[in-house]
């Protein structure tokens, strides 16, 4: 049984990993587009906003499947879970592009750092709180 829920949760987080390539592909492009005309926090917000909404049709649909609700109610409050987690994950990504672009860090560097850290903690927020069975 032990084994069982082991290999679940690794392919919640694998599953997850893949969701989350395919919307920082979006952000990552977005990003690169907005960078110039924007600035690096703006586009740096702006691209991780449009992942994030693909990044909750994925999860809601494939990653976190058997946990989403079907209950109107219970979806609207996963939604808002998930956007708070969404807003905590855009608050350290605009954070730390900042300190990097202030520090005179490539935003692209800073924004690859981001990235990991807003990864990690979304993840952690997501499974045990928004899609917690």
């Amino acid at each position: 049984m032990r084994a069982s829920l082991l290999s679940f949760h690794r392919w919640t987080y694998v599953r997850y990993l893949l969701a989350s390539v395919v919307a920082l592909g979006a952000d990552m492009a977005l990003f690169l587009l907005l960078i110039k005309p924007a600035g690096p926090v703006a586009a740096s917000a702006g691209g991780y906003i449009f992942g994030i909404l693909i990044h909750w049709l994925i999860s809601s649909r494939v990653v976190f499947a058997q946990q989403a609700a079907t209950v109107a109610q219970l979806r609207n409050r996963q939604k808002t879970l998930f956007l708070a987690s969404a807003i905590a994950g855009l608050a350290l990504t605009i954070g730390i592009v900042w300190v990097g672009d202030v520090a005179g860090l490539d935003p692209r560097i800073a924004k690859l750092i981001a990235v990991a850290v807003s990864f990690q903690t979304t993840y952690l927020l997501r499974k045990r709180i928004v899609f917690r069975p």
